[in-house]
Parts: structure tokens; sequence; C-alpha cells
């Protein structure tokens, strides 16, 4: 089994599958779209990897943090909840907001993932609670001193606005899996860089 890769990325492949070199050995990893970007190639990484394995197939997926991986097993083990759910959930929200999300029953925050709907997401609120409690920390702060909001809260408030602004939930979906905001993102930037893209594709 395979835990984790260091090495060298050579290649990015659309939309989510990077090409790591370990030794002259080249390993093609599946990543969220965050990752996906950071990772350019001839850049060095460390991925934390999920192994999984399939009587037709193998595939790793990579993680930059080990919460990421962890969070990563623990939705594997919901039921329904496949890898391609697992990381599309993961490439919309942190493990700390996953569990923001799951003890508040936030079911619009969680219907923003594709392919979950809110059945889904109530019965993942169930057989989910109490698991994600390794990610309940300390909140972070930025280099001013100040708190940073985690993931969940930045994309609930980016959602509430788009609502208000008149956008759908299929256009808001669409335009966060784009932007892939990151846990320190300021709101009204995120909101910024949203309303452009929205803009363009109105026009």
């Amino acid at each position: 089994m395979i835990g984790s890769l260091r090495g060298t990325v050579l290649e990015r492949i659309v939309p989510s599958t990077v090409l790591v070199e370990v030794g002259g050995v080249g390993y093609l990893v599946t990543v969220t779209p965050r990752v996906f970007a950071e990772l350019e190639p001839t850049t060095a990484c460390f991925l934390h990897v999920h192994h999984h394995i399939r009587e037709d197939a193998q595939t790793l997926f990579g993680f930059t943090t080990r919460d990421d991986r962890e969070c990563f097993d623990i939705l594997l083990g919901a039921h329904g909840v496949g890898p391609a759910m697992a990381m599309a959930i993961l490439g919309t929200h942190s493990p700390r907001g996953l569990h923001n999300i799951v003890i508040t029953s936030d079911v619009g925050a969680l219907t923003m993932v594709p392919g979950v709907g809110k059945k889904t997401a109530e019965r993942l609120f169930v057989e989910l609670r109490g698991k994600f409690d390794v990610f309940d920390v300390a909140p972070a702060h930025g280099q001013d001193g100040s708190v940073v909001s985690g993931r969940s809260n930045v994309v609930t408030d980016l959602r509430e606005a788009l609502l208000g602004l008149g956008y759908g939930n299929d256009e808001i979906r669409d335009v966060m899996s784009e932007l892939s905001p990151a846990d320190d993102m300021a709101l009204d930037r995120i909101l910024r860089d949203a309303l452009a893209i929205l803009g363009a594709r109105r026009a």
C-alpha cells in the first residue's frame, strides 16, 4: 500500500490528475481542484496518499495535509459515499469546515457539493456526526493576529450573498468549483471574483 509520495510534478492532466515522479517512476494521483492548482509542473511536492484498491482498478488519491486524507477516509466509511463524492466534498469544504457543517446540520452548505442533494446531506449528518470531532481545533490566525474564518463559513456567506443577488444554485455551485477558495481568503475578495466569473458567463 502506498501511504505517501515525495517527488516532482511532471504533468497536470485536466481536470484533477497529476503525474508525480518518484525515483524515476511516475505515479498518477487524483487530487482536489485546489491542490491541482497548487501543483505546478517541475515543482517538488509531498502528498499524503489514500491507495484505493478495487478488483478492476487501483487509484491514488493525494492530499497536501494529513487532515484532508483522514477526512477522506472518514467520508469513505459513510454509506453511499465513494471516492468521487468524497473528493467533491473535500474540494468544497475543509475538514474543520465540514465538522462545522455536520454539527450545525447546514444542508445548504453541504448541497453545494456536486452530487449531494438534500436527502443525501441529511443522511450524512446522521452518519458523520461525532466522527469529525478530531478536526474541532482552535481557530487559525492570520499574519495580523486576527481570527481566520473557516472555509465553511466563507462558502456559506458567499452562497447566501449570491442567492440574494439572484443567482441560482447551479450557477453558484459551478463558480465555487472554479474558485476553490482558500480558508484565509476574505469574503469580499471571493465575492468580487465570483461576480466577475458569473458576469462574464451571463454576458
